[in-house]
């Protein structure tokens, strides 16, 4: 046998092959459109073996607080690839999302959510839309930190990181080259968060280059909500932070048509998982009546990124033709369009039948001619010289005078550290604030080296020890001020690593 007929006979093997599944059914309307949907795989050809495991609202109860189980987790492990119908997390008893807790735990970092407009078969406004979210998934404010400070004061940690925003950045203008789209827009707020959005918007920078024939572009993220919500079809692939992402992936498929229509594809390094978008919805469960489109093309991503693309398109083409036929369920159904009020499983069968067809006025789907596979290189870090030049002490005072806790705390005589400034709230209010700013019993105290200075416009610290700030708080505990927090100051490469106070 020559080396190319051995080649040739391995690449059949890979082929034929089927690719292992955890496979879902979920919860609530859950079961209903996964029976549906895979009978629909299994009629298209579709080369897969599903491995079934439990998740969701029966794991729960059964005492499991996570909601997913061992047996569930090994299956995951040796499949890599996750199909889930919507799930149900039951309210209150500290039940944590499984989603949240799939996503971090398998590193699924992409979130994908395509949105098309299928006008006049779903109703929109906006009938030229096909814009692609791509939104990070594992940090920002999602990464749940929060804590209670005061009796007045709640917090919740945004963390935005380098390898984080290099990943999906980059994973955004790769998915654009795979898939053909022209611009890639970054959606950030880094007119206020100078720090956390403003790394994600200098990677966004940094990496663009590297794909000079993809157009870049970069919006503020309030008036880019705005702006998508009235001309989505100006915008191709967006790629922004975890809450933003949220919230504009919703809007966008809201105007699109419906959120029911929209699948989810949530991808990391190893494992990657599939969704719709849209809840278990229990009211309708059992009643035969949910749509099944937004499982579907969540089957559908998942079978371009097995390199199943062919089945995709046939799958893809297939539903374009049943909703042109006008084989609508309730939720999408319109008087004078379309042609027959249908349930889940008969939605299924008309689309069954139209395997091997494709759609006569929609654009027709065409993932078998992607470019090739998405490429994320591992995350680099680079050295950088880190020094420590002050603490941001957090006081919990119930006084409103930020004059009487300022001069105390200017007062103090401790090694190399003094007080430069306090906020509340982030607003300056020592020294020399306006009487008018409203006080919380929380305050943020800036204590830097006595060799600082100041009063630059961009003060330049001093370097300072750590056994200074033990010093410092060793003094503020003797003289009974309640901290509740710090933060140390550092400086990156002689670069300040953290912001100024509102009015600093």
């Amino acid at each position: 046998m020559s080396l190319l007929q051995l080649r040739q006979q391995l690449q059949e093997k890979r082929v034929n092959t089927p690719v292992k599944v955890a496979v879902a059914h979920g919860d609530g309307i859950g079961p209903e459109i996964m029976a549906a949907t895979l009978r629909i795989l299994d009629a298209a050809g579709a080369n897969l073996e599903p491995e079934f495991i439990d998740l969701g609202e029966k794991v729960y109860l059964s005492g499991n607080t996570s909601g997913i189980d061992a047996g569930a987790w090994d299956a995951i492990g040796e499949s890599k690839v996750i199909f889930k119908a919507p799930i149900t997390t039951p309210q209150g008893k500290g039940y944590k999302s499984l989603n949240v807790t799939l996503r971090k735990s398998l590193g699924l970092f992409a979130n994908v959510r395509p949105v098309e407009a299928f006008s006049p078969y779903i109703h929109t406004n906006f009938p030229d839309m096909n814009v692609v979210i791509i939104r990070e998934n594992e940090e920002d404010l999602y990464a749940g930190i929060e804590h209670r400070q005061t009796q007045d004061v709640y917090q919740c940690l945004k963390l935005i990181t380098r390898p984080g925003s290099e990943r999906i950045i980059r994973y955004a203008f790769e998915y654009a080259r795979a898939y053909g789209r022209k611009k890639v827009t970054c959606m950030v707020k880094d007119n206020i968060m100078k720090i956390t959005d403003g790394l994600f918007h200098q990677v966004f920078d940094e990496i663009a280059p590297e794909y000079p024939e993809i157009e870049s572009e970069t919006q503020i993220i309030d008036i880019g909500s705005a702006r998508l919500a009235a001309n989505p079809e100006n915008y191709d692939v967006i790629v922004t932070a975890n809450l933003y992402g949220d919230i504009i992936s919703d809007i966008a498929a809201e105007i699109g048509g419906s959120v029911g229509m929209c699948g989810s594809a949530n991808i990391g390094k190893n494992v990657a998982m599939f969704e719709a978008i849209h809840g278990s919805a229990p009211d309708i469960a059992g009643k035969g009546v949910a749509n099944p489109s937004g499982l579907i093309n969540a089957a559908v991503a998942m079978l371009a990124h097995i390199g199943q693309t062919s089945v995709a398109d046939k799958v893809k083409n297939a539903w374009l033709r049943t909703l042109e036929q006008g084989y609508h369920t309730a939720d999408i159904f319109q008087e004078g369009i379309s042609k027959e009020l249908v349930g889940t499983q008969e939605f299924a069968d008309y689309l069954i039948f139209n395997l091997g067809g494709a759609p006569k006025k929609l654009p027709k789907s065409t993932l078998e001619h992607g470019t090739g596979k998405i490429h994320i290189p591992d995350y680099v870090r680079r050295p950088q010289q880190k020094e420590l030049v002050g603490v941001d002490v957090f006081i919990d005072w119930e006084g409103s005078d930020p004059d009487e806790i300022g001069d105390a705390l200017a007062n103090i005589e401790v090694y190399k550290l003094k007080l430069k400034m306090i906020t509340n709230r982030g607003v300056k209010v020592y020294p020399k604030g306006l009487k008018e700013t409203y006080c919380t019993d929380h305050w943020r105290c800036r204590f830097v080296g006595l060799d600082a200075h100041i009063n630059r416009r961009e003060p330049d610290y001093a370097s300072i020890d750590f056994e200074q700030v033990v010093a410092l708080l060793s003094k503020l505990y003797d003289l009974g001020f309640d901290v509740i927090k710090t933060e140390n100051l550092y400086e990156f490469d002689g670069k300040r690593g953290f912001s100024l106070g509102q009015g600093e």
